[in-house]
């Protein structure tokens, strides 16, 4: 299904469709401020192993990234410093991927990891879904380097390609081709691991 959802003023009630569909454990594709990516809601085990499924990726052996609304609720789900926090909030929302150590309150699929991805788009539409379902979303980018720059930025052929191995496509505008910085913060020695869209303010 493709539900049309405006950046600029997410219609509540498309929201709503799309909030229930990942509280049923449904698996979504949706635009931030980077690439098209899809995700699920993180802590329902069996939608993440059946994203991971999806895209051949094993969850014990793969560094998995989940998307926040904002930095309240970040202990809950990673270990973080004085000094990552300092950093997360002056580049957060914005195009990056933070590691960090995991907390004990992630799903055990997360445990065999220690480490999570920390993102806080600067896309309303992402935020807004995660706000509505009080949980953090598991999120993969769904460009393939061997795909067409289109079949990953245009909604319609997103919607074309996916439409039959996930429950809806959200076509919020064309996508981006670029993907997020990575920065790992595991220690307080940070490095950009992954230069991408987003330009590291110290």
């Amino acid at each position: 299904m493709l539900i049309k959802i405006y950046p600029q003023n997410p219609n509540i009630r498309e929201i709503d469709k799309v909030v229930n569909c990942l509280r049923d454990g449904g698996l979504v594709i949706y635009p931030t401020d980077t690439v098209y990516a899809i995700g699920c809601d993180a802590l329902n085990v069996r939608a993440v192993e059946k994203i991971c499924q999806l895209k051949g990726v094993n969850p014990q052996k793969s560094n998995l990234s989940i998307i926040c609304y904002d930095l309240s609720n970040l202990s809950e789900y990673a270990k973080v410093s004085n000094a990552a926090f300092k950093l997360m909030k002056r580049n957060l929302p914005g195009a990056f991927t933070f590691i960090l150590p995991t907390s004990s309150e992630l799903p055990k699929i997360y445990k065999n990891r220690k480490e999570v991805g920390i993102r806080v788009p600067d896309n309303n539409i992402i935020r807004t879904l995660v706000q509505e379902l009080g949980n953090p979303i598991l999120t993969m980018s769904i460009h393939d380097e061997d795909d067409m720059v289109e079949y990953s930025t245009d909604p319609e052929l997103i919607a074309e390609k996916y439409g039959d191995r996930v429950d809806i496509v959200i076509d919020g505008g064309y996508g981006g081709v670029e993907v997020s910085t990575v920065v790992d913060c595991t220690t307080d020695d940070f490095e950009v691991i992954r230069q991408g869209k987003g330009e590291l303010i110290y």
